[in-house]
């Protein structure tokens, strides 16, 4: 397995892409992620075409157990964030 990209080289590769200078590319990278934030820390969703959907979701509270100790005790409900992949992101992986 590949390492993932460090947010340096995404930096360098969108710029490249782009066809712009790395400062307007790190600017633009750093927007798309504000927005994101936003969105989903406010229950919304966000929807990256080809890529997947970033949303929030509720989970009930429940019990769990300490694998130190196996103590189980109850953690308060809480949010966790998802994304779903695209269809297109996953058949380019697969084919």
């Amino acid at each position: 397995m590949a390492k993932p990209l460090t947010k340096t080289q995404l930096v360098a590769a969108l710029a490249e892409e782009m066809g712009q200078d790395k400062k307007a590319a790190s600017a633009a990278l750093d927007a798309i992620t504000n927005v994101i934030t936003k969105e989903v820390s406010a229950g919304g969703a966000v929807t990256l075409p080809g890529v997947g959907k970033i949303y929030c979701r509720e989970r009930p509270e429940r019990m769990v157990r300490n694998p130190a100790t196996g103590d189980q005790f109850k953690k308060e409900a809480d949010k966790v964030v998802k994304m779903t992949i695209a269809k297109a992101l996953k058949d380019s992986v697969n084919g």
